[in-house]
């Protein structure tokens, strides 16, 4: 569709997209100060971080259906607006049942938009960019919680919690501002079907029986499942004179070899293929960790592997799937098996290390990168059939 990339609209993309990683990530970074603004809700302040992820597990597939039929560039300015909006409301501190609905709100918006946006990137990139320009839009989680950690939570200890909730309002505002003037309407694709539960359920059957669609979030629920719980439980393990160093770079590595190798790799094969050596490399990584428990180079060697899986599979959404229709509904999908990925690794991770040690580590990720290098190898297969 298009035959030179506008760089600087991607980019203006992307930072729509730190915002939606932020719905998250500004609640995660405060979490520990959140029972001083909520002193009588007990255990249920969890749901507040908590809530948004389990809106994508149960409306991600749904959310790339309704994106294709309302248009991605009308989609993405509603969300934007309405996360703005939603931070404006949540900077008041209301009762916890209303900032839970709040979060439900902000649920939706953030599908909608890591649903539009790699969906628009991919229809305005030109086909040799696509690897770089996708890459760029897997690092958006990464680069949120870096700035988050680095400015939003001194912001809120320095002048409350209110202020992280504005600040976060006023950049989606300044976003959806931006790109009302920047963001043109792709092509209309043709009439799509009428939307009726009847209807989205059986998209959902159509979609998860897809080689095609189901692909790039197959992989991803393994990948996220993996990525976090391992960050989330590994620092006891590590030398604690080392810890903090290494616990700080694996998450800029994996960024990095995604940003550069990743890419380069992009250009030579399939966004398929450079995943899957990812999931075999990381494999081989964790049998390194399991003979060399903590070791720090098998660490860092993890998250580089582990960033190759990261931009290459928003990369193989596109190449995998041809129209922004098809496309919208795979980001829907992976979306969707994302959050269900980070909502069931840590726990899982966690039960499994109280359970059996260390060992649990390696093992049950080095189980999921292999899975995940299967997944992709028997769906290939199929599309291949087919």
């Amino acid at each position: 569709m298009t035959v030179r990339t506008p760089f600087g609209l991607i980019l203006l993309l992307w930072g729509a997209g730190l915002g939606a990683a932020a719905q998250y990530g500004k609640v995660s970074v405060i979490f520990d100060l959140l029972p001083g603004a909520y002193p009588d809700a007990g255990a249920a302040v969890g749901w507040i971080v908590s809530l948004v992820g389990f809106v994508g597990i149960l409306f991600g597939v749904v959310a790339g259906l309704v994106v294709a039929r309302i248009r991605y560039r009308r989609a993405l300015l509603w969300a934007l607006w309405m996360g703005a909006a939603v931070s404006a409301l949540q900077a008041a501190l209301p009762p916890l049942p209303v900032m839970l609905l709040l979060r439900v709100a902000e649920g939706a918006s953030h599908l909608a938009i890591v649903v539009a946006a790699p969906t628009l990137i991919a229809q305005l990139s030109a086909p040799r960019d696509r690897g770089l320009t996708l890459t760029l839009w897997g690092t958006f989680f990464g680069v949120a919680f870096a700035v988050l950690a680095f400015a939003g939570r001194p912001l809120a200890l320095s002048f409350g919690l209110p202020a992280l909730f504005l600040a976060h309002g006023l950049y989606m505002a300044l976003s959806a501002l931006i790109l009302t003037n920047r963001l043109r309407a792709l092509p209309e694709e043709g009439a799509q079907p009428d939307f009726s539960v009847p209807q989205v359920v059986k998209d959902h059957g159509r979609i998860y029986r897809s080689p095609h669609l189901v692909a790039p979030a197959a992989g991803w629920l393994f990948y996220t499942f993996s990525f976090v719980s391992i960050l989330t439980v590994l620092p006891p393990y590590l030398d604690p004179g080392l810890r903090a160093p290494v616990m700080t770079a694996m998450p800029l590595l994996s960024i990095l070899v995604s940003m550069t190798l990743g890419v380069l790799l992009l250009r030579r094969l399939s966004g398929v293929q450079v995943v899957m050596a990812g999931f075999a490399l990381s494999a081989l990584c964790m049998v390194w960790l399991w003979l060399m428990p903590g070791a720090p180079l098998a660490c860092l060697a993890l998250a580089g592997a582990l960033g190759l899986i990261q931009g290459a599979s928003f990369a193989a959404v596109p190449q995998l799937n041809q129209t922004a229709a098809t496309q919208a509904q795979a980001n829907g999908t992976m979306a969707q098996m994302g959050n269900l990925g980070n909502t069931l690794g840590t726990p899982m991770m966690a039960f499994a290390l109280a359970q059996a040690g260390y060992a649990a580590l390696p093992v049950l990720a080095g189980a999921a990168f292999v899975a995940g290098f299967a997944v992709h190898l028997l769906l290939g297969a199929l599309r291949r059939r087919t």
